[in-house]
């Protein structure tokens, strides 16, 4: 066995042995930013399927690559950076098996979405993201204002499947172990569990990372988004 592959056993053991005591299903998305195709392919064949990326123009070069359409038909990909209204059209039309956007933060982004899918008769799915640590600096919509995002999104854009939410913890919520952000997100998604009448385990929560995808999956995680922990260093 590979050393990518090695690493991979490891993390999805650790995440199933979390998961296990939390009676929940969690999603590994092995984050390749800046990694090699040969890399994507070989932990594919290892048996990952869903893969991250966080450049537009990355992910589109990658999802095309001819090896990838070869060897890796059932990748699925998940767009996990900010994303400009202008690029939306070429995230959408130039991106094979894009599986999930987990960035959508505004209405004037989910407009643009909803839109450019209906010129091209599909659905996707999204994960509405939130800033949890109220940090000018970082993406998201603030706590207080994401039901009235996703009650938009309900009524409004009817191609965008909301699945749930996401989150990127503030340095100190990495560096600590408070998880303050990761109990902001679990907090929005009992609100929206209780104004929607869902179920918990219907709303999907993106958070954790490689340093702190253990915690994550403690505090209610359903999908975490690991990188160098699989892949190395960048």
């Amino acid at each position: 066995m590979s050393e990518l592959a090695s690493r991979l056993k490891l993390i999805l053991q650790r995440i199933n042995e979390i998961s296990s005591s939390t009676n929940s299903l969690v999603r590994l998305i092995a984050i390749s930013k800046t990694k090699p195709v040969e890399d994507i392919i070989e932990l594919y064949h290892a048996g990952q399927r869903y893969f991250g990326e966080n450049y537009v123009e990355e992910l589109e070069t990658k999802s095309n690559h001819k090896l990838i359409r070869s060897e890796c038909p059932d990748i699925r990909w998940h767009y996990v950076g900010h994303l400009q209204r202008k690029k939306v059209p070429r995230i959408i039309t130039r991106v094979p098996n894009l599986d999930c956007i987990q960035t959508v933060d505004s209405i004037d982004l989910a407009n643009r979405l909803n839109l450019i899918l209906k010129k091209q008769s599909q659905k996707l799915n999204i994960l509405i993201q939130i800033n949890t640590s109220n940090e000018k600096q970082k993406y998201g919509i603030e706590p207080k204002q994401f039901l009235s995002l996703y009650e938009y999104i309900r009524n409004n854009c009817p191609l965008l499947i909301c699945q749930g939410l996401m989150t990127i913890g503030s340095l100190n919520n990495v560096q600590s172990e408070n998880d303050q952000d990761f109990q902001v997100l679990t907090v929005c998604r009992k609100d929206l569990c209780e104004k929607y009448n869902y179920k918990l385990n219907e709303i999907e929560l993106s958070m954790g990372m490689s340093h702190d995808y253990e915690r994550a999956i403690q505090a209610g995680s359903t999908m975490v988004r690991v990188g160098s922990s699989i892949f190395g260093a960048r």
